[in-house]
């Protein structure tokens, strides 16, 4: 990987849905780059939600929309070009109050850090996004 990287939504990226809903990520750069975190994009469709538990830090970069996490009886909002930042170990619903696009910056690598979590069972609710 060159020492200066530039990714947006549009690259032919492998993108994953949740179940049968209106959400989807993709992970842009990660550690198949040899970079030492994650930054992906993930798409929400109005109303949609999902509860999670990060075992990393994350950095959520609002880019298309209005989107919230709620955690601890506490809702964050952000927009366009507000950044909302997790702590690891923080019981959350993510939830797009519109249709939504952010950006997802987390470290150490979040599909590493989940898949040796006690919530690692998660990661089955993602699969493969048809084309």
């Amino acid at each position: 990987m060159p020492g200066v990287t530039k990714v947006t939504s549009g690259d032919d990226l492998e993108w994953f849905r949740r179940f049968d809903q209106d959400l989807q990520l993709a992970d842009a750069i990660d550690q198949r780059h040899d970079a030492a975190m994650t930054v992906g994009f993930a798409r929400y469709g109005a109303g949609e939600s999902n509860p999670w538990t990060v075992s990393y830090d994350e950095a959520l970069v609002v880019t298309r929309g209005r989107f919230s996490v709620e955690s601890g009886g506490t809702v964050t909002t952000a927009v366009v070009g507000e950044v909302i930042y997790l702590r690891a170990g923080t019981e959350l619903v993510y939830r797009a109050d519109e249709e939504s696009e952010v950006v997802y910056v987390s470290y150490p690598h979040w599909l590493a850090a989940t898949g040796s979590s006690p919530h690692s069972d998660r990661l089955a609710e993602f699969q493969p996004a048809a084309s």
